[in-house]
């Protein structure tokens, strides 16, 4: 998904992110606030992960998001 459309779509997507990465709070998602950057950090601080794989998690979902988003 065009990462203008995430951001643009923030309040709806939070569910969906929380539903990829249970252990985003709800203080989590309302920082992010549609911010890519935002998110990869927050997934990569919650998940002890890489930065980088950080980043793939997030622009697949983002992808994913999309697929479904046409679907609807």
């Amino acid at each position: 998904m065009d990462w203008n459309r995430v951001a643009g779509n923030w309040k709806q997507m939070q569910g969906k992110a929380k539903q990829q990465w249970g252990k985003l709070t709800d203080d989590d998602l309302a920082k992010i606030d549609g911010q890519r950057e935002e998110l990869a950090g927050i997934v990569q601080e919650r998940y002890g992960i890489a930065r980088d794989i950080a980043q793939k998690q997030v622009d697949e979902w983002a992808k994913s998001a999309d697929d479904s988003w046409l679907k609807q």
